[in-house]
């Protein structure tokens, strides 16, 4: 993140305002002292411009610039990035402006501390459990269990954080999307109407 943030000749400031992120959360991040969730290194990767996955896959410093109409990413080989309550690895992340992210995660998390546990970001989020079993809890206090097999599709606006309930770490896979501008306006136009 640093590396790209320089090459683009941006302040630390300049990078809090443009992603709404704190100086204080970004510096930390940079230098490996503070685990991001999601919802700020979606935050960052906007306004850096770059493919949420390029920021943890060495990639970020130009040559992911390019665009391909398939990636294969091999067992293991996705990027990796350690959150609060899951371990990303980020796949496909040669593709540069994808409409989706998918993700492998592995969710290390027991419990929900507090509200600042739970992500929220625009868009959907689609979960597929492949192994354990799983949680997810909403800002509402609603709470879905689970299992293996079992998916869950949801507006990722509202807040929602997720816990491993089985002895095993439990390991999804995960497909996020992103807002787009057509969406955000059909919805601006379902509020006025």
């Amino acid at each position: 993140m640093r590396t790209v943030r320089k090459q683009l000749g941006w302040t630390l400031t300049q990078l809090a305002e443009l992603s709404g992120v704190s100086i204080t959360t970004i510096s930390r991040a940079e230098r490996g002292q503070l685990a991001l969730g999601y919802e700020n290194v979606a935050a960052l990767a906007e306004a850096l411009q770059l493919d949420l996955g390029a920021l943890f896959s060495g990639e970020a410093g130009g040559s992911a610039a390019h665009q391909t109409s398939m990636a294969v990413t091999r067992a293991g080989q996705g990027s990796a990035y350690r959150g609060h309550a899951l371990t990303y690895e980020f796949l496909a992340t040669s593709v540069v402006g994808k409409p989706i992210n998918p993700v492998l995660g592995t969710i290390h998390a027991r419990r929900v501390q507090g509200p600042q546990d739970f992500a929220r970001h625009a868009g959907v989020e689609f979960v597929y459990v492949l192994a354990g079993e799983v949680e997810v809890h909403f800002e509402n206090g609603e709470k879905v269990r689970l299992a293996k097999g079992d998916s869950l599709y949801f507006d990722s606006r509202i807040g929602h954080a997720f816990t491993t309930v089985s002895r095993q770490l439990a390991k999804v896979i995960g497909v996020i999307t992103a807002e787009s501008k057509h969406m955000a306006l059909a919805r601006q136009g379902e509020t006025h109407a």
